[in-house]
């Protein structure tokens, strides 16, 4: 799950806490909190453990995925990407195409 790293390492260090505290407290290995703090990612365990020992709701430690709205426009964007770029990758031959699709991440 994505998580609001920085927002967790902000609260231990108000609480004076090392990561290696964060760790005893919460039941955790040193090695989950450096990753939760450092890649922004935790399992839903550590992310209920995380939310208990700082007193926050967990929604609050969680990134919030894109609405419905901004899921819509990208979807519209891409809608217009793909033709455009095939068309091009046509005029460019099958290389071109390769590598296009490769820079749009397909």
């Amino acid at each position: 799950m994505d998580v609001h790293g920085d927002m967790i390492r902000q609260l231990r260090l108000d609480r004076g806490w090392t990561q290696q505290q964060l760790a005893e407290i919460a039941d955790l290995s040193l090695r989950t909190v450096q990753r939760v703090e450092n890649q922004n990612v935790a399992s839903n365990e550590s992310v209920s453990a995380l939310a208990s020992v700082l007193e926050l709701p967990r929604e609050q430690i969680l990134v919030r995925s894109a609405s419905p709205e901004v899921l819509a426009r990208a979807e519209r964007r891409v809608a217009w990407v793909i033709p455009v770029a095939t068309g091009v990758g046509v005029a460019l031959g099958s290389g071109g195409t390769a590598l296009l699709m490769r820079w749009l991440g397909g």
